[in-house]
């Protein structure tokens, strides 16, 4: 298992750089699936030498060898992020079941774009939701995973649940949410329940933290709320099953 978690990180460190021009391109409706990475101050086209993931970033010292601008840190953490991600869900998914393994790697891989574009822009982009949704239906058909009817019952309940709370507090809950708990939700079934208790409890404690030491005017700010579900998937994918039992059997006795 520690091989495969290993060969993971790297191949998810490689899949990162791929994961950062979805997450700079599609916000702009930009075509990420042509064209060469460029410098985005000079426009200078980044050699293949300068292009490998991390290592480039340390040998030309976060910097742009044709202009000398800094590179923006996010790219190497990008791509260490989806490494650990991939390595961590190896971990926690195993390799006895290879369809769970892919749906969780796929699952990371959108979360982490989607968590990128929601930083920077404040806004979930359709298309990569839709994306994730279709990807997600395709890989539990194609490696018969199963219930069907039970993450169909998880879309309708957390997407509804959310739908009812963007309608409430639209200022307070974007339609984008929405869209992605329910997108969540085809692939952590009922495990997407924890999934947002996790996401909520870790935005509530955010949005404490900046309270106490800003005070009223941290109310005003606009804080992007996909990245705390995301968190919380990341979290249900890993442990979701196991917390739903444990508390089914403390709970309801099983």
């Amino acid at each position: 298992m520690a091989a495969l978690a290993i060969c993971l990180f790297i191949f998810g460190t490689i899949f990162g750089s791929f994961i950062t021009a979805v997450a700079h391109r599609v916000p702009r409706k930009e075509s990420f699936l042509t064209g060469r990475s460029r410098c985005p101050d000079c426009g200078a086209q980044i050699s293949a030498r300068d292009n490998i993931p991390v290592v480039s970033w340390l040998l030309l010292r976060g910097r742009c060898r044709a202009c000398g601008e800094p590179i923006s840190p996010r790219y190497p953490l990008t791509e260490i992020a989806l490494g650990v991600l991939w390595a961590g869900t190896a971990l926690a998914v195993g390799d006895d079941d290879v369809g769970e393994l892919v749906l969780g790697l796929v699952l990371c891989a959108v979360l982490l774009a989607i968590t990128l574009t929601d930083l920077e822009f404040q806004i979930i982009p359709n298309a990569i939701v839709a994306f994730g949704a279709v990807a997600g239906v395709a890989l539990i058909l194609a490696f018969d995973l199963g219930e069907i009817d039970q993450r169909a019952l998880a879309v309708a309940i957390a997407g509804g649940a959310l739908l009812l709370v963007a309608i409430a507090s639209p200022r307070g809950m974007g339609m984008g949410d929405v869209k992605l708990v329910a997108m969540m939700a085809i692939y952590l079934g009922r495990a997407i329940a924890p999934a947002l208790l996790i996401g909520f409890a870790a935005g509530a404690a955010v949005g404490l933290t900046m309270i106490a030491r800003e005070g009223a005017a941290a109310r005003k700010r606009a804080v992007p709320f996909g990245p705390f579900l995301a968190f919380g998937g990341v979290i249900g994918l890993w442990f979701g099953e196991d917390l739903v039992d444990w508390y089914l059997d403390t709970f309801t006795g099983g």
